[in-house]
């Protein structure tokens, strides 16, 4: 049998946007410009939308407008098409005709790789719950795994992991509604308490002004800034919204610093980035309407740099990330120094989005960075398959 010269077929590119969160339209954003930086020599797209209700749909305005050339593409993708099998749709093996997931340009070839890159911000979409769900396909997948997904989506449960493993951060308090028994909240510990009485607590430990957070949540919303104890109730009323678990944190006055870290068992740290807000606090309005400046590379020292980098990459490591993250810092000066705020696991990748303009500064273009993510989703797959054994 004469030898297969043919090229090796393109990995199907399965783009995951949308989403049953608050974020869900700055994850079509970001979708649109990883579809925009995508290499078609490489790649076969496939853009499904997760509608807001979690109903999953074949992209096919986007599919459309990417086949006639990137620049045709919508500045914000819409999760709108027809409907799809989740399970299916993520199958190695591409659908049958007829199957809404066909596509006559498909490869459509045994030897061809599926890999999913899930561009979801929030809630149900970040926080290992679609993780699971590509785990159970058995699919190589961008970004970290379920356990690292869920623990840096929930801000609180991140910060006790982290101070575990002596990263230092801000001073915080944590309460969980309990609307189920009695109406109130309840403290870490699992006691009764009232809003008042837990925000009276923080004032007297942390001081006013505080931020008050839903615990599972990015992009800032659900944030506020209270300068009063009856400002802080309202906030705990309001990120009650959002999630059961609220966290309540120090303001604190320092330089707000990030930096992108890139890789699985040996990560890299980008430059470092800063944000000068132009709001009160570094609010939505900031971070997705241009409000805010951006300093990339931010002015510090080597030294500072130095310190930065290996602070987030032992940040990434404690918390068991892979594949990519932008770890947040407070920069207290004099003070405390670097004070790790959060990882955010899937940050954005808008226009404006610090992750790939920090690599961008050192040499990594975007098509080059998301090449580099994929390749670590495919590396970090067959690594795994190397311990699945059922039997005993």
């Amino acid at each position: 049998m004469p030898p297969d010269d043919s090229p090796p077929a393109k990995i199907r590119l399965v783009v995951l946007f949308g989403g049953r969160s608050a974020e869900h339209d700055v994850s079509c954003v970001s979708a649109r410009h990883v579809l925009a930086a995508v290499d078609p020599s490489r790649y076969e797209v496939e853009p499904i939308g997760i509608t807001r209700d979690g109903t999953w749909v074949l992209a096919e305005g986007a599919l459309k407008a990417l086949a006639e050339g990137a620049e045709r593409l919508p500045d914000h993708l819409t999760a709108d098409g027809p409907t799809v099998d989740a399970l299916p749709l993520l199958a190695a093996t591409p659908g049958a005709a007829g199957d809404p997931t066909h596509r006559t340009d498909r490869t459509d070839r045994a030897d061809q790789l599926t890999v999913v890159l899930p561009v979801l911000h929030g809630p149900m979409g970040e926080d290992g719950t679609v993780q699971g769900l590509l785990e159970l396909a058995g699919v190589p997948y961008v970004g970290a795994g379920v356990l690292a997904s869920a623990l840096c989506m929930d801000k609180v449960k991140a910060k006790i992991h982290l101070a575990a493993h002596g990263i230092p951060q801000g001073r915080f308090r944590w309460l969980t509604v309990d609307t189920d028994d009695f109406g109130g909240v309840r403290r870490p510990d699992g006691s009764p308490s009232t809003v008042a009485a837990e925000v009276d607590a923080a004032v007297a430990e942390l001081g006013l002004p505080l931020f008050v957070k839903p615990a599972n949540m990015g992009s800032s919303v659900g944030v506020s800034r209270a300068t009063t104890a009856d400002d802080a109730i309202a906030a705990v009323e309001f990120a009650a919204t959002y999630d059961r678990t609220v966290i309540i944190e120090e303001e604190i006055v320092g330089r707000e610093l990030e930096i992108s870290v890139l890789g699985n068992e040996s990560p890299e740290a980008s430059t470092a980035g800063e944000i000068i807000p132009g709001a009160a606090f570094y609010d939505y309005a900031d971070k997705y309407e241009d409000g805010a400046r951006r300093l990339i590379p931010a002015p510090l020292e080597p030294d500072e740099l130095a310190e930065m980098q290996r602070l987030a990459i032992a940040t990434y490591r404690a918390l068991g990330v892979e594949g990519l993250g932008r770890v947040d810092f407070f920069y207290e000066k004099p003070g405390r120094g670097l004070l790790v705020n959060e990882l955010n696991t899937m940050p954005g990748f808008t226009p404006i989005s610090m992750y790939p303009e920090m690599w961008a500064a050192v040499g990594v273009d975007y098509p080059t960075l998301i090449n580099r993510l994929v390749d670590l989703a495919i590396a970090r797959h067959r690594r795994q398959q190397a311990h699945t054994r059922t039997d005993h």
